[in-house]
């Protein structure tokens, strides 16, 4: 093996140990979302509702609150009463203040025959990324069954 040879096979070992600070520390837990939304009639084919969303720091404690709009395409049929959402915020870094305001999109299932549950899984926010991962599922009573894609707007409102 020649020492040419040699240097290269110790850079290509090496390379994957460069990178993985980063990957293994992945993204950081910043606070929680909580959302509360305003019951309403899903179509066949989707379904809008408004949100009343209260952010929490985890580093500050410090309260942020949101107005939003949720929308689902796909299978969305019923009618349900009241909603409440709990997501972890979660980003590769501390973001600003307002930065959860922004558009988000995600997977979304759920099932209600009386009570029920749901979850959705979103990203988007300040620079495509946040992550807002479900805690909580979804506590809602009515008649519904929905599964699809997800979308989300958050504007700050103080």
């Amino acid at each position: 093996m020649t020492i040419r040879t040699a240097l290269l096979a110790v850079a290509l070992a090496a390379a994957p140990l460069a990178v993985a600070p980063a990957v293994a520390d992945g993204p950081i837990r910043l606070g929680v979302l909580n959302c509360q939304v305003v019951g309403g009639t899903g179509f066949i084919v989707g379904s809008h509702r408004t949100l009343a969303c209260t952010y929490v720091s985890a580093a500050s404690n410090k309260r942020e609150t949101y107005a939003g709009e949720i929308t689902r395409l796909g299978i969305d049929i019923g009618a349900v009463n009241f909603t409440g959402i709990a997501w972890a915020v979660l980003a590769p870094a501390a973001v600003p203040h307002g930065a959860l305001a922004g558009g988000y999109v995600g997977a979304s299932a759920e099932a209600t025959v009386g009570v029920g549950v749901g979850a959705n899984a979103l990203i988007g926010g300040f620079g495509n990324s946040i992550i807002l991962n479900p805690i909580s599922v979804q506590a809602q009573t009515g008649a519904n069954i929905a599964a699809g894609i997800a979308g989300l707007t958050l504007t700050a409102t103080r």
